[in-house]
């Protein structure tokens, strides 16, 4: 490591680009993927809040007398309430729209200034709802959380995808996952403690969402824009001198030149949202789109959002809930380090397709488990010996998608897109990820109590059909330059008829 960096070898049948990968940029995407733990920590705080009887006593009383009467009939239904769901759902309604306008600030202004605003509006989101008196301040404040989600999400990504050298892409851009999964082990660890406080545990909890907000905040400020978005806006020397820091050689005009013409193309396109939709731009729409919605439709986040909810609703105490949902949160971090290390050795395609069945099989597992002991009726109890297999199906399913679904999820689309169509795509990511992340949050309790223990069968049938809409139109894509993407398209068995011979896509002739 010479020199601070150690050579990147050009990607399968991708171009061959001088230099390596420096320890300069390592540290800087280390930086950015901090963005992940704006979404972590609220994805694991919001469940732990959510299941604490001073914050659901403050804010939604109608819910005592439900979970008493739950007691006696069903405990399906123990916290079916709109209310309650809207709390950890409106966050992701207000990241859905903020995605689309912070497409337009990547693009105009730069990757720094969509992380920037992004980490501010969590700030004040985390501040409002640490103080809140009511529900309305709790939903603005959400609100307020989701725009800094949506700008991050958005943004963050790309960045990512931009600074990495195609040889390890994959396991640069996967350090925002292993942000965001280290956020919710953090949230669910912070629950653990602020719930035996006296008093105010909630507002401690919720208010600590500050913490990686202020991380990000700081962080744009120091971190260099990456050299697509300088070229962008018409900085070419300052473009190719990052260039140069980031691969840590001298030698960069092959690379410089194709992220030049990448970039000549963008300018000439007026209209992304138009263009995405022609035909050249097929597959990335698609995926943009499908990936996305699998990811949340595999009820990953039923555990994210609400495992102490749910592990309550199935009996644990109060603090073995809470416990249960820090073990969950473990194996979370330590599987996304598997991710980290396999997804540029083993492909994307292999990931999605193992993980696929190892959800799928826990997920039946756990459904039949639950059904078991409390059939339609929703009436009966768990014994130690059950709830520690529940407890276990629930931790290698949660591993399967931590090493699978849950990083692809973001690397995926953030790679496969030309950069004249890449902030229409990463918005297309982000919004219908948040969508549908919306829909499962608000939804979710109220499908468990009607759905039952089928609501996991129902999960199990999305995972078997999305793992064989991977096998069957998705193509490795590992080691591939982002500009030269467009070629793997055009060898594919169903993509290839979509694709003109004499299309240009990221500024190559694909001819």
């Amino acid at each position: 490591m010479a020199g601070g960096a150690f050579v990147s070898e050009g990607g399968s049948g991708g171009r061959d680009y001088e230099g390596g990968v420096t320890v300069f940029v390592v540290i800087t995407c280390m930086v950015a993927a901090m963005g992940g733990l704006l979404f972590g920590y609220d994805l694991g705080i919001s469940g732990g809040v959510t299941s604490m009887d001073e914050f659901l006593s403050k804010f939604f009383p109608q819910l005592e007398k439900q979970r008493v009467k739950a007691k006696h009939e069903t405990a399906y239904c123990k916290f079916d309430d709109q209310k309650l769901q809207l709390f950890t759902s409106s966050l992701y309604l207000a990241a859905l729209v903020a995605s689309f306008v912070a497409s337009v600030v990547t693009r105009k202004y730069g990757r720094k200034v969509s992380m920037f605003t992004g980490g501010l509006a969590f700030l004040t989101g985390a501040l409002i709802n640490a103080f809140a008196i009511n529900v309305t301040m709790l939903i603005i404040g959400r609100l307020l959380l989701g725009v800094g989600v949506g700008f991050a999400n958005q943004s963050t990504p790309v960045y990512l995808s931009e600074m990495a050298p195609a040889k390890i892409r994959g396991a640069l851009n996967i350090c925002f996952q292993v942000a965001i999964t280290s956020g919710i082990l953090v949230a669910n660890l912070i629950n653990y403690g602020t719930s035996n406080m006296a008093k105010n545990g909630w507002r401690v909890s919720l208010g600590l969402a500050a913490v990686p907000a202020i991380l990000m905040v700081i962080g744009s400020f120091f971190l260099p824009d990456t050299p697509n978005s300088m070229l962008e806006r018409g900085k070419y020397e300052e473009a190719k001198q990052m260039l140069k820091k980031v691969r840590g050689t001298e030698n960069v005009d092959h690379e410089f030149q194709d992220i030049r013409d990448a970039c000549q193309a963008a300018k000439k396109v007026e209209h992304p949202w138009k263009n995405i939709r022609q035909s050249k731009y097929r597959p990335a729409l698609v995926f943009c789109s499908a990936i996305p919605f699998f990811q949340q439709i595999t009820g990953i986040n039923v555990i994210m959002f609400y495992a102490p909810v749910l592990f309550k609703t199935l009996g644990f105490g109060d603090d073995a809930a809470l416990m249960s949902a820090v073990i969950t949160g473990v194996v979370n971090v330590l599987a996304t380090f598997v991710s980290l290390y396999s997804v540029d050795r083993f492909g994307r395609r292999f990931l999605f397709l193992e993980g696929g069945i190892q959800m799928f099989i826990c997920q039946i597992l756990v459904g039949s488990f639950i059904g078991l002991k409390f059939g339609t009726t929703g009436t009966g109890t768990l014994t130690p010996a059950t709830a520690d297999w529940i407890l276990v199906f629930i931790c290698v399913y949660v591993a399967g998608f931590a090493w699978s679904w849950g990083p692809l999820g973001w690397l995926v689309p953030s790679e496969i897109c030309p950069l004249e169509i890449r902030p229409a795509g990463q918005a297309i990511n982000v919004s219908v990820n948040m969508f549908f992340t919306f829909l499962i949050g608000q939804f979710f309790l109220t499908m468990l109590c009607h759905m039952k223990f089928g609501l996991f069968y129902f999960f199990a049938g999305m995972v078997a059909i999305m793992t064989i809409f991977i096998y069957f139109l998705f193509p490795e894509t590992r080691g591939v330059p982002i500009e030269e993407m467009g070629r793997i398209w055009k060898q594919h068995w169903f993509w290839k008829s979509y694709i003109p011979d004499d299309a240009v896509i990221g500024g190559h002739d694909e001819s």
